[in-house]
């Protein structure tokens, strides 16, 4: 089961303070040692100092009066062992330790180093005080040692009240880390309780102050649910259109039939089929363009669209097309491919329902003719008569509206299926009149290949 944002988010906050909190000890740490050190140092260099300030030169050679409060200045580490050398300048050992040792060089006149007092790892100092009298000329030098346990302890306090200090801090932050995930997921669950509390009906885009980076997040959402209200709302149109329109012809079909059943009359009766037939003929025209129409609105939000040249649209719609009658239409290409986005299916379906309408109360000779021009992909029917009436051009696209030239057995949706796969490839239906006749196309966005 994968985890939760919050609980990806909880172990990203922990990952950052555990490495967060690894990286502060060892600094705490390293303040510490550094901290403890600079006092002891100094603590050494003033004991060395005050022993080096004792030294005086009597009958040609260094004396050492050791004052007691160099010692004092040590004794401030109790657990610590101390020791001392003083060396003439010869190397020869005037006083102190002679088992410890002076560093390499020490021009600087104070040197620092480590080593080692009775097996404990100590610190050294080395201070060199020079003479220059008749009787004594030369350096003298002093050593002071200190073992480090005391430089250790402190080492420690300062890093545990560093790390103490750190760990409340830690707390604080972890506590406002927390407060701060809360924070910035309480859009998610506010736009979950939203959308929980809504009735299953209600598609209305969702109207949420939200932080920037869940904008894009709600716009989908929005945009997800306006694509299902267009699918629910055409199902319903198509469902009561379909109850609508079908009902009337499967009533009278029954009517004739029966009317056909009781006749006696053969003349009667042929002319009771007769009317069956074409009533028949018309029911299923008008189940074919519900049927399109369907199919149409589900393709809309369903099936991407794809790079496609509209000639080939045009020529699978002539191909496709069953005329009432023989009547040719002629088809008129480019030479070169008309680019669209688009699906090929739906274009062919408004294409055929162009042609049927022009065929059926256009005047011959019709034409499908497909053209790119100035960015814009036309699939034009022509033919030789008038056009739609001016009344009825600003109907165009709606259903079930019909031309004073439509037949009694129109439905009056083909143009709303054309009208509608119009506006699902952003574009739009064109028509006027035309040098000897009248044009209706389907306008699209030109693409280049």
């Amino acid at each position: 089961m994968p985890l939760s944002l919050t609980a990806r988010l909880a172990i990203a906050v922990i990952l950052v303070l555990g490495l967060g909190a690894v990286g502060v000890t060892i600094a705490a740490l390293a303040y510490g040692n550094q901290a403890s050190r600079e006092a002891y140092d100094r603590l050494l260099i003033g004991a060395a100092d005050q022993i080096a300030g004792s030294i005086s030169i009597i009958n040609g050679a260094p004396v050492v009066d050791i004052p007691v409060s160099a010692f004092e200045l040590l004794a401030l580490a109790p657990d610590d062992r101390v020791a001392y050398r003083v060396l003439d300048k010869d190397g020869s050992t005037l006083t102190g330790y002679a088992t410890l040792r002076s560093p390499k060089a020490n021009t600087a006149g104070i040197g620092f180093y480590d080593g080692s007092l009775a097996a404990e790892d100590a610190r050294f100092v080395s201070v060199i005080r020079r003479f220059s009298e008749r009787a004594y000329s030369g350096p003298v030098e002093v050593i002071v040692g200190q073992t480090t346990r005391a430089r250790a302890a402190l080492a420690w306090d300062i890093a545990q009240s560093a790390l103490i200090v750190l760990g409340v801090a830690g707390l604080a932050m972890s506590g406002l880390a927390v407060f701060a995930v809360r924070s910035a997921l309480s859009p998610l669950r506010r736009i979950g309780g939203t959308l929980a509390a809504r009735d299953p009906r209600d598609l209305t885009p969702l109207d949420l102050k939200v932080p920037r980076e869940i904008a894009p997040m709600v716009s989908a959402i929005n945009n997800f649910m306006e694509r299902l209200e267009r699918q629910v709302v055409g199902m319903r149109n198509l469902i009561a259109d379909s109850a609508h329109q079908l009902r009337t012809p499967v009533a009278a079909l029954r009517a004739q039939a029966e009317l056909a059943q009781d006749e006696p009359d053969p003349q009667r009766h042929r002319e009771i089929l007769a009317r069956i037939h074409t009533r028949s003929v018309g029911l299923s025209r008008l189940t074919d363009q519900l049927l399109n129409r369907a199919m149409i609105i589900h393709r809309a939000d369903s099936v991407p669209n794809e790079l496609l040249d509209l000639r080939s649209a045009a020529i699978r719609a002539l191909d496709e097309f069953d005329p009432d009658g023989q009547q040719n239409i002629d088809l008129i290409l480019p030479e070169d491919p008309v680019w669209v986005y688009g699906d090929a299916m739906t274009l062919s379906e408004a294409c055929k329902n162009l042609l049927n309408n022009a065929v059926r109360y256009g005047t011959p000779p019709v034409s499908l003719h497909v053209s790119g021009i100035d960015g814009v992909a036309r699939l034009q029917i022509r033919d030789a008569g008038s056009g739609l009436p001016e009344s009825y051009r600003e109907k165009i696209g709606r259903r079930f509206s019909r031309s004073g030239l439509a037949r009694e057995d129109s439905a009056g949706i083909g143009l709303a299926i054309v009208d509608a796969v119009a506006t699902a490839h952003g574009g739009k239906l064109e028509f006027g009149p035309l040098v000897g006749g009248f044009g209706i196309a389907l306008a699209l966005p030109e693409v280049s290949a």
